[in-house]
């Protein structure tokens, strides 16, 4: 975020973790360097300059260690002598831009949600953890389960006095089913983080079981409701992150209620233009904004706007110098789609003082 260098590119390119689809993307990389390589030109860049730039993009083309994984969506950021890449779980728009820094809005988007979290199948026969990551499809987690886990859903009827018991039912009555839960949540717990959501692979019988001993603290009301012997990876991948979305989608439902009632009380707004001066004065506690708005221009140093008609070497994304500045100073931001925002604008802003205090009018 803090580097500067007149022949700064990035470039996005939608990618896939799928093998046979490489090719294509290697040739949308091609045509991305191509136009770096006529941007930079036109900057009046030297051939040195633009070579030390971009030769080390064009040596990704033939890297295989890069490609042999890749995610939904691919940055790259070169300068003069430095190279940066990253996989992305979100979809990016496809963009080549040359400029005094680097365009980081899609970037910013990765760190706004996990787009991670884990399924944990459940039933008697069949216990299973998988791990969802955000630059690779589902995969399993091997538990240590103990060995008489089954026995667990039997129900004793001698006081203690034998060591058989029988099962109440096809898998015993509420409390056995609790108990099996537990065994397989002590085993599953110390796999997972506790800010990435736990999805339950269950059936009717064993659902409400392992809520009601849950203490996962992110565990989604939503479930995949499949035997777990019906899924793999790809099929739980796919599922999962659907509900991953609406999950996403809650919070940012939740985030706009928030937003209203703090512009209400004078402590949040939409206004571009106020955004900016709140972001520089360091008053931005959180920033939503919209991670493909590419208005152009600069942003002095009292945090007033001008605006370009068209990028050049010395503007730059106006909304992503706002975010760079509410890191800089201390508050968070959160990269976005326009359409979870308020009012059409490209950022929504949550103050730490009154617009007041902030200078605002």
């Amino acid at each position: 975020m803090g580097a500067r260098a007149d022949t700064s590119v990035s470039i996005y390119l939608a990618s896939s973790p799928v093998p046979a689809e490489h090719e294509r993307i290697r040739l949308s990389l091609r045509n991305a360097i191509g136009a770096a390589e006529k941007e930079l030109a036109e900057t009046g860049a030297s051939d040195a300059v633009v070579a030390r730039t971009l030769d080390p993009v064009r040596e990704l083309d033939g890297d295989h260690e890069f490609w042999r994984h890749q995610a939904h969506s691919l940055a790259i950021f070169a300068a003069d002598g430095t190279l940066h890449t990253f996989r992305l779980a979100n979809r990016v728009t496809d963009s080549v831009r040359v400029g005094d820094r680097f365009d980081l809005g899609a970037l910013l988007r990765a760190r706004t949600f996990p787009h991670g979290g884990y399924v944990l199948g459940l039933a008697e026969q069949d216990v299973h953890l998988w791990r969802l990551t955000a630059d690779a499809r589902a995969h399993e987690v091997a538990l240590d389960l103990p060995d008489d886990l089954q026995l667990l859903l039997t129900h004793a009827e001698n006081h203690g006095q034998a060591d058989r018991g029988r099962a109440r039912g096809n898998l015993g009555d509420r409390p056995e089913r609790e108990r099996f839960a537990r065994a397989v949540q002590e085993a599953a717990l110390p796999h997972m983080q506790d800010e990435l959501p736990l999805i339950l692979a269950a059936g009717p019988e064993f659902d409400p079981a392992y809520r009601a001993i849950n203490t996962h603290p992110t565990l989604a009301d939503d479930r995949i409701d499949a035997h777990p012997s019906s899924l793999d990876a790809d099929s739980v991948d796919e599922r999962a992150r659907v509900i991953l979305d609406g999950i996403y989608a809650q919070q940012l439902d939740a985030w706009r209620e928030h937003f209203g009632t703090a512009r209400s009380n004078g402590r949040a707004t939409s206004s571009l233009a106020e955004v900016a001066i709140a972001a520089t004065l360091g008053q931005v506690e959180d920033l939503h904004f919209d991670m493909d708005e590419n208005v152009e221009g600069t942003i002095d140093d009292l945090g007033a706007i001008t605006r370009a008609e068209s990028a050049g070497p010395h503007t730059y994304a106006i909304v992503d110098e706002i975010a760079a500045r509410v890191l800089n100073t201390g508050g968070t931001v959160h990269a976005v789609r326009n359409g979870d925002l308020i009012d059409g604008s490209p950022v929504a802003a949550l103050l730490r003082a009154p617009r007041e205090a902030v200078g605002l009018r």
